[in-house]
């Protein structure tokens, strides 16, 4: 629910996707949790915005789909980059956030990818620049801590053999939350559709279709 300074009546519960660098609504994840949802939880909307290459662009987008239904429940998937989005909105909104391979100090890691990009899905050429990296810095978040009730919040998936983020890094910074360590796999986290039915119970989304229905 947002954390707005004043209770919201909740009438519908939404899942937003937040995909990675340099990817889309049209990568494998994404369109498996939006066909997952539409076969098991049609009732949840899921939202999966091709996002701006500008970081502070990219969040100000994500900010303004959960402002236009403030009265929703809000639950956030991020992958990758999109991990570490979502958990700034998580922290802001105070959702619960489902982290596949996130990255930790992105900051750090897209320095190598300074000057033209082209987006493999879209086909857009654009720049990442320093200052994308001084945007990323200012919005990363503190690990939670194990007294903490924000380490309720966080379910963090990832697998061992990513061969872009260390996984070792998202497993230190979230080891008081819910953890699942894959061993092997990749980046793009292999049989990621077997996990779903997870991240439902993650969301209490069956909990939330009962309350839901109209009472007779």
């Amino acid at each position: 629910m947002l954390k707005e300074g004043r209770e919201h009546k909740v009438n519908k519960s939404n899942v937003l996707y937040i995909h990675g660098f340099n990817s889309s609504p049209l990568s494998l994840k994404a369109e498996q949790t939006r066909l997952y949802l539409a076969e098991y939880f049609p009732e949840t909307g899921f939202y999966c915005p091709q996002l701006a290459t500008s970081p502070n662009e990219a969040v100000a987008q994500l900010e303004e789909i959960i402002k236009q239904q403030s009265e929703s429940q809000w639950f956030i998937v991020g992958s990758s980059l999109g991990g570490y989005f979502a958990s700034y909105l998580a922290e802001k909104y105070q959702c619960l956030a489902v982290l596949v391979n996130p990255a930790i100090k992105p900051y750090e890691l897209l320095v190598d990818y300074i000057g033209e990009q082209v987006n493999p899905y879209t086909r857009e050429v654009y720049q990442v620049t320093p200052d994308h990296m001084e945007q990323l810095q200012a919005i990363e978040q503190i690990k939670p801590t194990q007294f903490c009730q924000k380490k309720n919040n966080y379910l963090v998936m990832v697998q061992t053999a990513d061969e872009v983020l260390n996984y070792q890094q998202a497993v230190e910074k979230y080891q008081h939350c819910q953890l699942v360590v894959e061993a092997g796999g990749d980046h793009s986290f292999v049989n990621f559709d077997q996990q779903l039915p997870k991240i439902a119970q993650f969301f209490n989304l069956t909990d939330l279709r009962l309350t839901m229905q109209p009472q007779c």
